[in-house]
């Protein structure tokens, strides 16, 4: 008989599980991945390239862009960046609101991708479910922002506004009966923060129910036990972070270990995952959303009980009060000059890092004192993972492939930036 030859074959970019726009080569023994080498690049939209060319604040909106699942985690380390160089003071209650919604983005990328990792390993109902909440919280992005996804809401120097009074309602519409506009509207009759409270009540009950279709699963657990696993000492080699490195057993997390805004004034608990495979993974990013309940819960307390201003009162950073340009000529000059010509930054460096729903973004900015950055640096946690696949997929079959990329929780606007 002849012999059978290593086989090479394309998976992706048209592959649904390839999410989005992964070229991934794999070369195959029959069924088994010999070696996996992920093709990058056609994402590539060029946002470091682009930020030279725009004032500091019109790049906030790019941010979003970029992991198009995790918007404001994006926006807070290119603004953090900016108020290292700047030495800017932002408030306590826009740094309150900033975790708030920091962990509200942390909820809309773990359920994103746990319905899509289900979907990638056949399970089709916990996709409908993840999506139900979803909902919900798009709705908090769109009452403080306007816009449900890219919400450019964070400002160096604060946030763009404080958080509404009244939390926008269903309108009665021909096509909805009366009792189901007025069943959708049952928990939006008070403030902003009413609304985020009641879905923090809620949000527990609908992990349960993920867990119950999924965590003691046996075609689940047949899927993801055992597969992808890296060991502590390869996870820290490869540059993982977030969930891929806790997954293995490293309790590293930058609201710990490296404290921004009010995270060292919170109470919360860092999962780790003991095998470090595909399951441990899962099972982190599930408790990863239960503390992320309870970190929401504290900022609405606290941002209740504690009003103030949102936004920076230095007028080379933020724009004036509208009151304020109507009567002093001061206040109208620095808003012309804020908004036809931007802010300008003192030379300089700064690196500045968020834990982002995947891992530690990182926004590296050089300053040359102009109004536009001289050189930006996006340092994605995707990418540090991506390059993994081939380490992680070796020795396992096509369909494990798939596990590992949704494990990964890849999302190609962050890698080819």
């Amino acid at each position: 008989m002849p012999d059978i030859k290593n086989y090479t074959l394309n998976f992706g970019p048209q592959h649904p599980a390839a999410h989005g726009v992964l070229r991934l080569v794999l070369e195959l023994d029959g069924e088994v991945v010999q070696r996996a080498d992920p093709h990058i690049g056609l994402l590539h939209r060029a946002t470091e390239k682009l930020a030279e060319t725009r004032t500091f604040i019109q790049s906030v909106p790019y941010m979003d862009r970029l992991d198009y699942v995790s918007m404001m985690c994006n926006e807070h380390g290119y603004v953090m960046a900016i108020e290292k160089l700047l030495g800017v003071e932002v408030p306590v209650r826009a740094r309150y609101i900033r975790v708030m919604f920091d962990e509200i983005t942390r909820l809309l990328n773990h359920l994103l991708w746990i319905g899509a990792h289900g979907l990638d390993v056949g399970a089709m109902a916990v996709f409908l479910y993840a999506f139900r909440e979803r909902e919900d919280l798009f709705d908090m992005y769109e009452a403080v922002s306007g816009a449900r996804m890219h919400a450019a809401y964070y400002r160096p120097g604060g946030v763009y506004r404080d958080l509404p009074e009244r939390m926008p309602q269903h309108a009665p519409s021909k096509y909805r009966a009366a009792k189901d506009i007025a069943r959708l509207n049952g928990n939006r009759g008070g403030s902003l923060l009413d609304f985020i409270e009641d879905f923090t009540r809620r949000f527990p009950v609908y992990v349960d129910e993920y867990e119950t279709l999924l965590t003691d699963n046996r075609i689940w657990k047949q899927r993801l036990v055992g597969i992808g696993v890296v060991s502590p000492e390869r996870a820290l080699a490869m540059g993982f972070t977030g969930p891929m490195l806790r997954g293995s057993g490293i309790e590293w997390d930058l609201r710990r270990k490296q404290p921004y805004e009010v995270y060292d004034q919170l109470d919360f608990d860092i999962p780790i995952g003991k095998s470090g495979d595909s399951y441990d993974r899962y099972l982190v990013r599930v408790e990863e959303m239960r503390q992320s309940n309870r970190i929401i819960r504290q900022c609405v307390d606290w941002l209740r009980t504690n009003p103030g201003p949102v936004m920076s009162d230095n007028h080379k950073v933020a724009p004036p009060q509208r009151v304020g340009m109507k009567s002093s000529m001061e206040d109208l000059i620095h808003h012309f000059k804020l908004f036809t010509e931007g802010m300008h930054v003192p030379p300089g460096e700064a690196y500045a890092a968020v834990e982002h729903p995947k891992g530690e973004f990182g926004i590296y900015l050089v300053s040359d004192g102009a109004n536009k950055p001289y050189r930006l640096k996006i340092r994605a946690p995707g990418f540090a993972h991506l390059q993994a696949l081939d380490e992680m997929a070796r020795g396992h079959m096509i369909a494990d492939a798939v596990t590992i990329i949704g494990t990964q929780d890849i999302v190609f606007g962050e890698i080819d930036r």
